[in-house]
């Protein structure tokens, strides 16, 4: 057991690190891209109403979060939601943002597979990721003294798969949504070549904070599923 939490706290500590890194750049990013100051003067919420608009969407309403980088679509009652740093800026950064979380807005107006996809797993999730690490541990303490407990460690890392298939689904949802921002900030020509480039920059870092808690959360299922199987082949 003592071997298995070593194992499991040496992924969560590399992927940790590497988490932040990448969100240290990506703020870095954000605040570089925050003083590129748009030419058309549009504010966050007016870039991202006009593109509403442009797509036909009438019933989804822009409003302002608390936060920093709290940006993010509501699909249950149709709100783009940007953070004050977005909401009311004039820059490439709040239009790149602006754009993205219309990006979402767009895809649930046109019904896009793997956004409805995701969305179907969010209620699942809200309840297997609090128990699967209960389980996966419960079981690995029963294998020793019931034949159940293996079945109950394997039903444990079936729920973190759950996790780590939305994590994987969440990729094509929010790089398509940047691929939308981005071609409609550049068709429509609301920025210039040098603020397109902030924007595709600023979102191309956004992304890979996605790639890498996908990619932690494959390597953990992965060692969970070698330590059940690991265990399973002692008993």
């Amino acid at each position: 057991m003592f071997g298995f939490d070593i194992g499991y706290i040496l992924i969560a500590a590399v992927f940790g690190i590497i988490s932040m890194l990448v969100s240290n750049k990506l703020k870095s990013k954000f605040n570089h891209y925050s003083k590129v100051h748009l030419q058309n003067g549009m504010s966050g919420a007016e870039i991202a109403q006009k593109m509403l608009d442009d797509h036909g969407i009438r019933d989804v309403k822009v409003i302002s979060t608390s936060g920093r980088l709290t940006d993010h679509y509501n699909p249950t009652n149709k709100t783009v939601n940007l953070s004050e740093a977005v909401y009311s800026q004039r820059n490439a950064a709040a239009a790149a943002v602006a754009a993205h979380e219309v990006g979402h807005a767009v895809q649930h107006a046109t019904a896009y597979s793997w956004l409805t996809m995701r969305s179907k797993l969010v209620p699942i999730l809200s309840v297997t990721s609090n128990l699967s690490m209960w389980v996966i541990f419960g079981g690995l303490a029963l294998m020793g003294t019931t034949a159940i407990g293996g079945t109950i460690a394997w039903v444990g890392v079936a729920l973190y798969g759950m996790g780590t298939l939305f994590s994987f689904i969440t990729l094509p949802v929010e790089y398509d949504a940047s691929n939308r921002a981005l071609a409609w900030l550049k068709n429509k020509n609301i920025v210039t070549p040098q603020e397109y480039k902030g924007s595709e920059d600023a979102l191309k870092w956004a992304a890979r904070t996605y790639v890498v808690a996908a990619i932690s959360a494959l390597a953990t299922l992965l060692y969970f599923a070698m330590r059940v199987a690991g265990a399973s082949n002692r008993d």
